[in-house]
């Protein structure tokens, strides 16, 4: 018998390892996007964030920082209960190449300066993630136990 897509995506054999790095990765990206959205903690909100993707060249900025802010967000909180893990952290991994080259890799590697440290460390937990699935205390973990077809 084939195991459906949603099945293979939401199986994983992680245990309780990939727990300990969704919720302090899942909680980041939450805030990061609330930022990008909302204004959130400091943030510019969509407008600022915008105008700040528009200085990059990245165009359109309000639109660019719309997909960016509601990768993070709502992937952030996909990651934080193991929700479609996996997908959540591809467009997250995503996320974080395009920051690095298209604001970060400039600055060289260290936070200081604006580098891509912390871009980098997200990233290599969202690929992590990929492979590794959401692992045991998931949503992911109950679908699947539920064997769905």
């Amino acid at each position: 018998m084939k195991s459906s897509l949603l099945t293979k995506l939401t199986t994983s054999q992680a245990g309780f390892s990939a727990l300990a790095l969704r919720i302090p990765v899942g909680i980041t990206f939450i805030a990061h996007g609330a930022q990008k959205l909302f204004g959130a903690f400091g943030g510019y909100g969509l407008e600022g964030t915008g105008q700040f993707m528009a200085s990059l060249g990245l165009e359109p900025g309000y639109t660019l920082a719309f997909l960016a802010g509601s990768a993070e967000f709502f992937g952030g909180i996909a990651i934080l209960f193991g929700l479609l893990t996996r997908p959540a952290a591809a467009v997250l991994a995503f996320t974080m190449l395009m920051a690095i080259f298209s604001v970060h890799i400039g600055n060289g590697l260290f936070m200081a300066n604006n580098g891509y440290e912390y871009a980098l460390a997200l990233l290599a937990v969202s690929v992590s993630l990929v492979f590794s699935g959401a692992g045991r205390l998931s949503i992911d973990s109950m679908i699947s136990a539920r064997g769905v077809k």
